[in-house]
C-alpha cells in the first residue's frame, strides 16, 4: 500500500515539474538493487496477476512458438554508475540519500 502511495506521489511531482535529486537517486537504487522475481513469474506462470507484479526492472520479454522465453532486464551496472555519479557529486547528498532510503521518507 505504501509503495503505491509513493508511486502516486512521485507521478504527481513529475507532473508538476518538481522531481528532486532524491527521487532520481531512489529510482536508480531501485533499478540497481531490485529483485527480478516478478519478471520471472510473468514469464513462467500461465495466468499471472499482472496488476500485482512489480515489473519495473523489465525491459523486454519474448516467447517463441517452441515455448522458449527471453527476458531482458534494466541494466543494473548502468544504474549503479549513474547512482554513484549522482551521489558522488556532493558528500552531503550521499548521507541524505542513505537516510531517506532508510526512513522511507521523501526529501526535496
Amino acid at each position: 500500500m505504501e509503495r503505491k502511495e509513493n508511486a502516486r506521489s512521485l507521478r504527481q511531482r513529475i507532473g508538476n515539474g518538481k522531481l528532486s535529486r532524491a527521487d532520481v537517486a531512489r529510482r536508480l537504487a531501485e533499478l540497481a538493487f531490485g529483485k527480478a522475481n516478478d519478471c520471472v513469474r510473468l514469464a513462467l506462470e500461465e495466468k499471472p496477476a499482472v496488476e500485482k507484479l512489480d515489473l519495473s526492472l523489465l525491459s523486454e520479454i519474448k516467447r517463441n512458438e517452441k515455448g522458449m522465453v527471453e527476458i531482458k532486464l534494466a541494466d543494473r551496472l548502468k544504474a549503479l554508475q549513474q547512482l554513484a555519479e549522482l551521489v558522488g557529486e556532493d558528500d552531503n547528498g550521499a548521507e541524505a540519500f542513505l537516510r531517506s532510503l532508510a526512513s522511507g521518507e521523501e526529501s526535496e
